[in-house]
């Protein structure tokens, strides 16, 4: 698959139509990242020093991951091709994932020292990789700092915890003082507000434009909700469940899908969230095979509008019905083959400004077979999934395509040029995805054919000359022994 894809890259070097690079890290928009979501406690242990009474068997405790696990690991999430990693909570928490905050003043003790976190966040820096911390509000912890002198400012929850009213002044107050001391003394890019559909939307407003006021980062959303004033990007209603539904299993209804398409730009789009389920439960429920459906998946994920959010752990198909089993330690030995995937199609997303905020024309949609087009005035791709139980045939017309083009696959190196009727005909196979790139018909390679014949005229004169040398050395000899 990756001798396939740097073939694709080079071909796609020398077409006519090239692809211009994306944007350099400090001109990028939230419409330009590819986002990598981890926990820091599931993610790597570098040292034992902060391992206070990890527990790694229990699933529901510490495992020992850390911030200077997170830069050690870094380049595994840089040459994935992602550009955003978000790290979760960071706060001092009586829970691994970050959620049951203690103190907003405090880094979590599990996770390092103040050193070690602006460490991690000088080498993201470094490798043109932004960072993002999950601010949580709606489920701290009872023991919250905040909890004794003003309980008035909370209401608890039927596991315990307590949610924070994001409506009274005083708590926004204090949220946004926290907050913005957070990112004066950190300089992450982003925070992405936990439970956000159930906070009070003047307070996301309010907090956003205070926290924009200190530094210009990204304020986003964690679960589904309709776009509101003050969020840079939410989660798109319905695609996880949309997506996940079309490919468990081969031939699902493709329902929706048109839509999910079309509709999706700006916002963002997951499949494998952290709050419950993996995908590749669902996958194993079917009695599939993961890394079949995880790469169909991941096809139409990274080649269509709106912002990829990729979980840890999918690029190993890591599995959990839910939590905590879904949020596993994250296993770097594993087959490469998914890994590669997603290289190849974040590379393609980088590098392709109509991959990330192109228009986008669905061709035809049915059970397990789609077929779309992403365009600017620049440059032109085809995408054909097809996700079915049998091999699958389209023909575009011109008018889609153009004249006299030709669309070069680039993952499985087909060659589609148009045909006497003026139509471009594509096959795919059982359960492939492929990327059409359209540029102009390059037609015969003259200047290859012209090398390989010198190559070949060359290779037989060496022939003939080692011959003949070989011709006169055995006269020679027998020259000698009749003298």
């Amino acid at each position: 698959m990756k001798a396939k894809w740097l073939a694709g890259v080079l071909v796609g070097a020398m077409a006519i139509s090239p692809i211009q690079p994306a944007a350099a890290a400090e001109e990028r928009g939230i419409e330009d990242e590819i986002i990598y979501d981890v926990l820091i406690d599931r993610f790597f242990n570098k040292g034992i020093q902060n391992d206070y009474e990890v527990r790694a068997q229990d699933p529901a405790a510490f495992s020992g991951g850390d911030f200077a696990g997170a830069a050690d690991q870094l380049m595994h999430v840089k040459d994935m091709g992602f550009t955003l990693m978000s790290i979760g909570p960071v706060f001092a928490s009586s829970t691994y994932d970050g959620k049951q905050v203690l103190d907003y003043a405090q880094l979590e003790r599990h996770f390092g020292t103040v050193e070690e976190l602006q460490t991690l966040i000088e080498t993201a820096h470094q490798q043109e990789v932004r960072l993002m911390v999950d601010l949580p509000t709606q489920g701290v912890s009872k023991d919250h700092i905040w909890a004794t002198e003003n309980p008035e400012w909370f209401t608890e929850n039927e596991n315990g915890t307590l949610a924070l009213d994001t409506a009274n002044p005083q708590v926004q107050e204090e949220l946004i003082s926290a907050a913005s001391a957070f990112i004066q003394k950190y300089e992450i890019d982003g925070l992405r507000l936990q439970d956000a559909p159930e906070l009070d939307k003047g307070f996301i407003e309010r907090f956003s434009e205070e926290i924009k006021s200190v530094r210009d980062i990204y304020v986003i959303s964690d679960q589904e909700m309709e776009e509101t004033p003050g969020l840079d990007a939410v989660v798109m209603p319905g695609a996880e469940e949309l997506l996940r539904g079309a490919y468990k299993n081969f031939d699902q209804p493709a329902s929706g899908l048109p839509e999910l398409l079309e509709e999706s730009d700006g916002k963002l789009v997951r499949v494998d969230s952290l709050l419950g389920s993996r995908f590749t439960a669902d996958v194993v429920a079917e009695k599939g095979f993961p890394p079949t459906r995880w790469r169909l998946l991941l096809t139409q994920l990274m080649t269509m509008e709106g912002i990829p959010v990729i979980q840890y752990g999918s690029e190993t198909a890591m599995n959990g019905t839910q939590l905590p089993e879904s949020h596993q330690i994250l296993d770097l030995a594993v087959e490469a083959e998914l890994i590669d995937h997603i290289t190849n199609l974040t590379q393609l997303r980088n590098t392709s400004e109509a991959m990330r905020t192109g228009e986008t024309e669905v061709l035809h949609a049915e059970d397990g077979w789609i077929v779309y087009k992403r365009f600017n005035d620049e440059e032109s791709w085809i995408i054909a999934i097809n996700n079915s139980s049998e091999t699958k045939s389209i023909n575009l017309p011109a008018d889609v395509i153009g004249s006299d083009k030709e669309m070069r696959g680039l993952f499985e190196g087909d060659v589609v040029r148009q045909e006497g009727n003026g139509e471009y005909r594509i096959t795919l196979d059982r359960e492939i995805g492929e990327t059409f790139h359209i540029t102009e018909e390059r037609g015969l390679n003259t200047a290859y054919f012209a090398a390989l014949a010198v190559l070949y005229v060359v290779f037989m004169l060496f022939i003939w000359f080692v011959w003949r040398k070989g011709k006169q050395r055995k006269a020679d000899e027998a020259a000698k022994k009749t003298a």
